[in-house]
């Protein structure tokens, strides 16, 4: 695999930690890894601000910048709802401008779609500022594949961001045919299953949890976590074989299956970005694909990866 597959997930940047964090950047750039994906909501700008830090100086030419937009945070963190108004786009794109220390956006997009507002409107106004200089290409995230092709009618979409892994293959029966039809590449979040994919998962570790160590719902909760981490053990004799850690594997199986995915990886650690970007490294055949996918078989994986959350007049609906 090339470099070029792999893409650098900023989420967790933050200035408290900005020094490890521009480390981070500088690792990724200086291997290949040119795609850097943020939000104007991450850690409420921060993230932007120390990627302006980090990027500062740097040949504009030599990476490319995706920012979403449209996510409103509470004061001690958390989503709570979503604006993507086409009258306030160009407002959330001032202040990126502003905190990343850049003339342009490379890739622009909302990082939900509002079922109250037509997708033809956002992407237009994002397209208006395509047109003014401020924003190079439009993208846009977690949406179905009619909801894509109405997009794309609308102005060319360059990619198309998704949390996709092996607990959450849904994208491959409509998103991903229907992406590739229209030329439009796959950026794919979350390929550790947010977290259940690294090694720190153990029956053991499971074991000794108490009841509020649980999340509520999804993947994380009590009985769900349960029956999962008998599947990630499973994996994890893969992993062993192939003396690689199962992170390494996530992304592999990604890639082997995926060859034109652009695999993005959540790092604000230099350790964390490393592992996983071994995987690089690793070869698998169509016969390993079929093991890894038959030791997380999707009709016994329990709960959800992520949370159902579709937006209705800017508020936040959970199914």
């Amino acid at each position: 695999m090339d470099a070029t597959n792999f893409g650098l997930g900023c989420m967790g940047m933050q200035l408290k930690d900005k020094t490890e964090n521009i480390a981070v950047i500088d690792t990724a750039l200086d291997n290949g890894v040119t795609f850097l994906n943020t939000g104007d909501f991450y850690s409420s700008g921060e993230s932007e601000m120390v990627l302006g830090e980090a990027l500062k100086g740097k040949n504009r030419a030599s990476y490319t910048l995706s920012v979403k937009f449209g996510g409103l945070m509470k004061p001690q963190g958390g989503m709570y709802g979503l604006d993507v108004h086409p009258d306030h786009i160009k407002n959330y794109l001032t202040h990126s401008l502003k905190r990343l220390q850049l003339d342009y956006i490379d890739l622009y997009q909302p990082c939900r779609i509002d079922g109250a507002i037509p997708i033809e409107e956002t992407i237009g106004a994002i397209s208006d500022l395509v047109k003014e200089g401020y924003v190079r290409n439009i993208g846009i995230s977690e949406v179905d594949a009619e909801t894509l092709r109405r997009a794309n009618s609308v102005h060319p979409i360059e990619y198309v961001e998704m949390d996709y892994s092996l607990f959450n293959r849904s994208i491959e029966q409509e998103l991903l045919p229907t992406a590739h039809e229209l030329g439009i590449k796959v950026v794919a979040f979350g390929l550790l299953a947010h977290g259940l994919l690294k090694d720190s998962w153990t029956r053991e570790r499971v074991s000794q949890m108490t009841q509020t160590d649980f999340a509520p719902t999804g993947i994380f909760e009590k009985q769900n976590l349960r029956r999962n981490i008998e599947l990630i053990e499973d994996l994890r004799i893969i992993a062993q074989e192939k003396n690689v850690s199962i992170p390494q594997l996530a992304f592999a199986w990604a890639e082997t299956k995926n060859p034109a995915m652009l695999s993005l990886i959540g790092a604000s650690r230099r350790t964390s970005f490393e592992d996983s970007f071994k995987a690089r490294n690793l070869m698998l055949t169509d016969t390993d694909i079929n093991r890894i996918e038959a030791a997380v078989p999707a009709d016994k994986i329990a709960g959800n990866s992520m949370r159902n959350i579709k937006f209705l007049n800017g508020k936040m609906i959970l199914k």
